[in-house]
């Protein structure tokens, strides 16, 4: 029972605490999951993060459930969603009630800038840390490069570029390219 509390809260907290969506939410993935109650790898968060990027529904969301399936099947799953949903039901909940009343006040106009400006931030740093760890040789690179051009000058899904990644990844490891790994 313990562990599907610790479950719950971890993920309650990363949900209380992560602002500005799925990206936002990797640092205190990486310290409650990784660092803290070593559920997963760096490398398995990735994944899940990546599959849970190209899956119907919000990443927090499917992350948790991969997590809490992980670590404990389906109840584990089903846990780990419920604490990461809990914390946003409430707080929509109270901004559904009050925000409407000061909504048009300053403060919470510059509060808002300010928030914003910080997810940014946040949503930089865990790019740059999945790009230390994912961009690993020349292939990744050139794979990664591909990748941003098609998003940004491209109408396609992300959902379709992760595939496509995935396939050329395949497709180089199988056809015996190698890019030397990184040092």
């Amino acid at each position: 029972m313990k562990e599907f509390l610790n479950l719950f809260m971890a993920f309650f907290r990363i949900g209380a605490f992560t602002f500005g969506g799925g990206y936002a939410m990797l640092p205190m993935l990486q310290k409650e999951v990784v660092e803290k109650y070593h559920w997963a790898t760096e490398d398995e968060i990735m994944d899940y993060f990546a599959i849970g990027q190209c899956t119907p529904g919000i990443i927090a969301v499917n992350t948790a459930t991969f997590v809490g399936y992980k670590t404990k099947g389906v109840l584990g799953g089903i846990v780990a969603t419920l604490g990461i949903i809990t914390p946003s039901l409430i707080i929509i909940t109270l901004i559904a009630a009050f925000l409407q009343n000061f909504a048009d006040l300053a403060v919470v106009k510059y509060a808002f800038n300010g928030i914003r400006a910080c997810v940014c931030v946040l949503i930089f740093n865990a790019v740059s840390k999945l790009a230390k760890k994912s961009v690993i040789d020349k292939i990744c690179l050139g794979i990664c490069v591909v990748v941003l051009l098609l998003s940004l000058f491209s109408p396609l899904s992300p959902a379709l570029i992760v595939i496509l990644a995935g396939i050329a990844g395949v497709l180089f490891k199988r056809t015996g390219i190698s890019g030397g790994e990184k040092k």
